[in-house]
């Protein structure tokens, strides 16, 4: 099984890394793992999508992203000493990831010190998205985070067809991701849809025009 996060990795090492790993399969709506669980294991998603909340203050579970397949999840655990779990992972859809327990990296470290390089490059990659996302919080209109949270969900749901890419998320979770209110989201979603840039339903929206959806996001 085939990691590539790791291609930089002699053969030798990618090898054993893949003999560590084993398919993981999980039902729409299955918790993968809770925030604060002992971490112990990288996923890197094949199939699907897995959807990351955290808890809020007062106790609601709020969406801070959706991986979709090729993308990792866990890597924290990787870097801190206390591996716990910060968030929760819950399956969107039927998904199948790939896992590999961090005492077979740990192992891969001990061997090969240089193998640090990577949880530089994946602290540096987890840092950026952070920062990417405040300044968006900060200084870009709600309007334009819904544009482009929608145009990463098409990455996540598009399967290459040339019709519509139906997301199969509410527009609360669509609000959650974008970090805007509810009410406010759902006039951008209504201005959208009035555009033909999407189409609402019951639970779901449908992506019609990415092209419209660019111009909104201001990309």
């Amino acid at each position: 099984m085939e990691w590539p996060l790791f291609d930089g990795l002699p053969e030798a090492q990618r090898r054993g890394l893949a003999e560590a790993s084993r398919r993981r399969r999980f039902a729409r709506g299955e918790v993968l793992f809770h925030e604060g669980d002992a971490a112990d294991s990288l996923h890197q998603v094949s199939s699907g999508a897995v959807a990351v909340r955290v808890t809020t203050a007062a106790g609601d579970l709020c969406m801070l992203d959706v991986i979709g397949p090729g993308r990792v999840f866990g890597e924290l655990g990787l870097l801190v000493t206390h591996r716990t779990r910060t968030a929760t992972a819950v399956a969107l859809a039927a998904t199948e990831t790939r896992s590999l327990p961090y005492s077979a990296f740990d192992g891969l470290r001990r061997a090969d010190p240089s193998v640090d390089r990577l949880l530089t490059q994946l602290l540096a990659d987890h840092v950026d998205r952070l920062s990417h996302r405040l300044l968006e919080a900060l200084y870009v209109s709600v309007d334009r985070r819904v544009a482009r949270r929608l145009l990463d969900l098409v990455e996540v749901y598009d399967d290459g067809g040339d019709g519509p890419v139906r997301i199969p998320l509410a527009q609360r979770e669509i609000a959650e991701l974008a970090g805007g209110s509810r009410a406010t989201v759902n006039e951008v979603l209504g201005r959208l849809a009035d555009q033909g840039a999407v189409s609402r339903g019951r639970g779901e929206l449908a992506v019609l025009d990415r092209a419209v959806l660019t111009r909104r996001a201001g990309l």
